[in-house]
């Protein structure tokens, strides 16, 4: 047993000292230790240093730890170590997978004639989505974009994305590794309640569609900073007549489609020619586990690389390898397929609610209180809100949400988030975990609410 210090969820440590303890652990010598004594070292100088992700207290991000079928799962996976390239490397493997994928397009109610992959985190999913919107558009203008790239366009610089100015920094990654640029990716202003604005979306779409040439729009089914939902089918809509990929970064939100009161919120989603998901999320297994969907399972003909040894073109197997980029990849799917079969529908169902329930609850109660302003009405697990003090200065409010984020933060004793809506900095709760309850947010804020006294 460690002697980890069970008040606090990790050390709280600065990064010189989680350095200097963890030196040791790299002092690489000609001879082994013993599994016990590194057992040792791991305890007490990394443990100490990793968060407790199953904590009530714990508040920030999308971390969960593994749920005991996925665990299962994925002791199997790492005993075999098992690779899903290819039917060669692994016939149960692949057809796991592939089993999976189907399954999963099933439960999400998407086009019987979709299909998805394994990815590795929804960034990648995210990237392989814009390369399949860019590949089609090459289609359209008559060449093949495996071949000839941006430069096969006439006019690239011409080449654009829509996406909420919310969206996603994966996006900005995506453009840039395609060789588009920044300049490709035009952000559409949010609503009040930092969805997609869509009378911005179709005023932006009307002013640049003869000077631009948009190839893709991206609407996101849970907002990063603030898990709202962006409009779907306006979105879709808005792109009707203009051949545009529609992609949904689900990577957060999508899970939550399978709640009945939440449903009407991801409407139109099969209708989207990509959509993606983490299940490493809300499902809790292992990282990483993410998912892309395509409407059109054909579509993942444009990523296929074929070889001589492996993926042969004329394999009648299945190949996974051919329809995302690593030519190694885990065996993720079984992680996600025993998790299923353990908790059942049902419990997974209950499981998705809770979190948000107890969102909801605190942001109804902290409405009602006057040194507390909600950011936004929550459509899922996350909540920002901004603590202002009696006569406190307007000036000073983002320096005294920086200090309480930074203070929470050395403690060690609960985590919480900061982010920036609009022009104010505010404090982020995340409930991904059922353990995360109302009363354990409202600690939290009691913690917050004591830290800005102390401030003052």
């Amino acid at each position: 047993m460690n002697n980890r210090n069970h008040s606090l969820i990790y050390s709280g440590a600065s990064p010189e000292k989680v350095e200097q303890d963890l030196k040791i652990l790299m002092d690489f010598q000609d001879e082994g230790i013993t599994l016990k004594e590194l057992n040792q070292i791991i305890d007490n100088s990394l443990i100490p240093h990793l968060v407790q992700y199953d904590r009530p207290e714990f508040q920030s991000l999308y971390n969960f730890l593994p749920e005991r079928g996925a665990a299962f799962g994925a002791r199997i996976a790492l005993k075999y170590n098992q690779g899903v390239t290819n039917w060669q490397v692994s016939p149960g493997a692949v057809m796991v997978e592939e089993l999976c994928c189907k399954a999963m397009c099933r439960m999400f109610g998407l086009s019987p004639d979709g299909d998805a992959t394994f990815m590795y985190c929804g960034t990648y999913a995210n990237q392989q989505a814009l390369y399949l919107a860019l590949h089609r558009k090459a289609e359209q203008c008559g060449f093949n974009f495996a071949e000839k790239g941006v430069n096969g366009f006439k006019s690239p610089e011409r080449l654009v994305i829509l996406a909420s100015s919310e969206a996603h920094f994966s996006l900005k990654h995506a453009v840039r590794i395609l060789g588009l640029g920044d300049q490709s990716l035009i952000q559409i202003p949010v609503d009040a309640n930092y969805r997609m604005d869509v009378q911005a979306l179709n005023e932006t779409i009307q002013n640049i569609k003869e000077t631009k040439d948009i190839f893709c729009i991206v609407a996101t089914a849970g907002i990063t900073s603030t898990g709202s939902i962006d409009p779907i089918i306006p979105t879709i809509e808005a792109f009707e007549g203009l051949n545009a990929w529609s992609h949904i970064d689900g990577a957060y939100g999508l899970p939550f489609s399978l709640l009945p009161e939440k449903k009407h919120l991801f409407n139109g989603l099969e209708r989207a020619d990509s959509v993606c998901w983490d299940p490493h999320k809300q499902f809790g297994v292992p990282i990483p586990n993410s998912l892309l969907f395509v409407r059109n399972k054909a579509n993942f003909k444009r990523m296929a690389i074929y070889g001589h040894y492996f993926n042969r073109e004329d394999d009648p197997e299945p190949n996974p390898g051919l329809k995302s980029p690593p030519s190694t990849r885990p065996f993720s799917a079984l992680p996600l397929v025993t998790t299923i079969r353990h908790q059942g529908m049902k419990k997974i169902i209950e499981r998705l609610r809770k979190p948000i329930q107890a969102i909801q609850n605190v942001a109804a109660k902290l409405s009602k209180d006057q040194d507390i302003e909600v950011c936004h009405k929550p459509d899922l697990g996350l909540l920002c809100i901004r603590i202002i003090p009696k006569n406190f200065p307007e000036d000073r409010l983002d320096q005294l949400q920086r200090y309480i984020y930074e203070k929470i933060k050395s403690e060690g004793k609960r985590s919480i988030s900061m982010t920036r809506l609009g022009d104010k900095t505010v404090l982020r709760l995340v409930a991904i975990s059922p353990s995360v309850t109302s009363k354990a947010l409202m600690e939290t804020i009691e913690t917050i609410r004591q830290i800005a006294n102390d401030f003052i």
